[in-house]
């Protein structure tokens, strides 16, 4: 689920490099990525407590910029370990001070940070976001029992995109926040957005309102009371009220709220944390996915799309081929090589001789001319390849349809319709090839067909012995007129009486029916080996991929398979699962 979720966020980081901040979505996307932030930080924290159950206890404190949040820490330390200054922006990286304990009882934490890494205190530079300290804390406390306190980056700032990550790492990793605000700033909506967005960690909370004066306490923590109540469902939790002290003084902490982290500290509930991963990911997963859904959608509206263009190819190569009293010849090609089987032994060498003698000077003209094809041009071959190149046109024009039709997807269809431009010369090629490999690989099955009927008539001697005599007499006809002729007109004078004839006497015989069944499944079988061999092997599937090798900055391009199987670890475990 961990790295499902990073590439999820990933995608969406490109994606929003290419929106202009003006497009709807551009603030949608930015949300998704701090909620995906959030849901790796939290996923990332179930495995560390997964593979270091006594890992110490977390405490972060966070607020907005000037908040106070440096003087916090080193009040709650009872230490000056946290850097102070009175510049905004002081801060940028989470720096954790360990209280009665040290940083190597933290096994782990390097593995949660992930690629943050670790450095000395005396080593954070302000330009360097991506990395954390770890130090001990110079004293004890009697506020805090042993744990990490953590001073973190605000979250508020014109800067703080720049080191957002580090601040939601550490608020995910923390068993207790505690959120300082001043009464400058604990209206501002950052503020309330960051509770609301946290709401789901379910963490114990203390709040730290800074720099009061006397006589406001009532006033800002009744306000404070209701934005709480209007923006998260459970209580509000105890306030620790700091008045404003001058420089070089300090705030004290006050002594009704001496034990307030030893009472939070009993309501930290780890054991729950697999089941509040699970309710965060559901929470949000539909909107994560919503971009993901939307291609996989005009995927399958592509598919369909395909689909139709080629049952309608496969239709019109029944009508304008198969179909077609005068273009559909591979019967006749069967009946052909039933011709040959039909040679009487005796003679036919003798007579073969003579038939290539006579017609040779005619086979060279014609080759001479421009093949075989001249003579007896194949329809079929013709079909198939016009049909192949309409196929293309045809979804080209119809992607061109669907970029005006359907705006929300206009520009994946844009893309898609580019690709095929591109892929154009490339699917022709193969497809025509496949049509010669097709052609080639099914005299086979005409050969067999024509087997069919020799043995057929093997049970019918009289019409064998009488098909055998017209081979021989109309052979030797259709020869001394050829002679006659001058030799023109191969096809028709030497074939074409032929074939009548042997198909008439075929079709008048007891074996009529059957002749007729074998050319009905002959075309059967045709029809199927082309719908399978040429439009589904090798122009569906690879129609099919095309989309999916648009390497477009804007589409994110994850698989319907990465989806099921993430969604399936989030119905079936309720922790994170290292699955893609």
């Amino acid at each position: 689920m961990l790295e499902f979720i990073q590439l999820l966020k990933q995608r969406y980081q490109t994606v929003l490099q290419q929106l202009d901040k003006k497009n709807p979505q551009y603030l949608d996307y930015q949300q998704r990525i701090e909620q995906l932030l959030h849901g790796e930080a939290f996923i990332r924290k179930g495995e560390l407590l997964d593979n270091n159950p006594g890992f110490p206890l977390q405490i972060a404190v966070i607020g907005p910029t000037q908040a106070g949040k440096s003087s916090v820490v080193n009040l709650l330390l009872s230490a000056n370990a946290a850097g102070v200054s009175p510049l905004a922006g002081y801060t940028v990286q989470a720096q954790g001070f360990c209280h009665s304990l040290t940083p190597d009882d933290c096994d782990g934490m390097q593995h949660y940070f992930g690629r943050f890494q670790r450095l000395e205190q005396t080593e954070l530079r302000p330009g360097r976001y991506d990395c954390y300290s770890l130090s001990p804390s110079p004293g004890a406390s009697a506020l805090l029992p042993a744990c990490v306190c953590w001073d973190t980056p605000d979250f508020d700032s014109i800067d703080a995109a720049d080191y957002r990550e580090g601040v939601i790492r550490t608020i995910a990793l923390a068993d207790i926040v505690v959120l300082v605000v001043s009464k400058e700033k604990y209206a501002d909506q950052s503020v309330w957005e960051m509770m609301k967005a946290i709401e789901v960690f379910q963490q114990p909370t203390l709040i730290c309102v800074n720099k009061l004066n006397e006589g406001s306490e009532p006033v800002i923590l009744d306000s404070l009371r209701q934005k709480w109540l209007q923006t998260r469902q459970d209580p509000l939790p105890n306030v620790v009220p700091l008045l404003f002290q001058k420089a070089p003084a300090v705030p004290s902490w006050p002594q009704s709220a001496t034990h307030a982290f030893a009472d939070l500290a009993k309501k930290v509930t780890r054991h729950k944390h697999a089941a509040r991963q699970q309710q965060l990911l559901s929470r949000y997963w539909l909107d994560w996915l919503q971009p993901v859904f939307a291609e996989h959608h005009a995927q399958h509206h592509w598919q369909t799309l395909v689909d139709q263009a080629l049952a309608q190819a496969v239709k019109e190569y029944q009508r304008d081929y198969l179909n077609h009293p005068h273009h559909y010849e591979t019967f006749q090609n069967a009946l052909l090589n039933l011709l040959t089987l039909l040679e009487i032994p005796g003679i036919a060498k003798a007579l073969g001789k003579t038939r290539r003698a006579m017609t040779w000077p005619f086979r060279k003209l014609f080759a001479l001319g421009g093949g075989n094809a001249a003579v007896n041009p194949n329809q079929e071959l013709g079909v198939l390849n016009q049909l192949g190149e309409h196929l293309l046109i045809q979804i080209a024009d119809r992607l061109l349809e669907k970029t005006e039709t359907e705006p929300a997807d206009s520009r994946w269809w844009k893309e898609t319709a580019m690709a095929l431009r591109q892929k154009r010369g490339d699917l022709l090629q193969i497809y025509r090839q496949a049509v010669t490999d097709y052609h080639s690989d099914f005299q086979q099955d005409v050969e067999a067909s024509a087997q069919r009927l020799y043995v057929k008539l093997q049970e019918q001697p009289m019409v064998l012995n009488s098909l055998r005599a017209t081979r021989v007499t109309t052979d030797a006809g259709a020869l001394l007129l050829a002679i006659q002729a001058g030799g023109i007109g191969i096809h028709d004078l030497v074939i074409t009486p032929l074939m009548l004839t042997i198909t008439s006497l075929l079709a008048e015989s007891a074996i009529g029916s059957y002749m007729h069944k074998v050319e009905a499944e002959l075309k059967q079988h045709q029809l199927n080996t082309v719908k399978t061999a040429l439009f589904e092997a090798c122009l569906k599937q690879r129609l099919y991929l095309l989309p999916q090798g648009v390497l477009s900055p804007t589409r994110f391009n994850i698989s319907e398979q990465q989806c099921h199987a993430a969604e399936q670890a989030l119905k079936e475990k309720k922790h994170g699962l290292r699955l893609l």
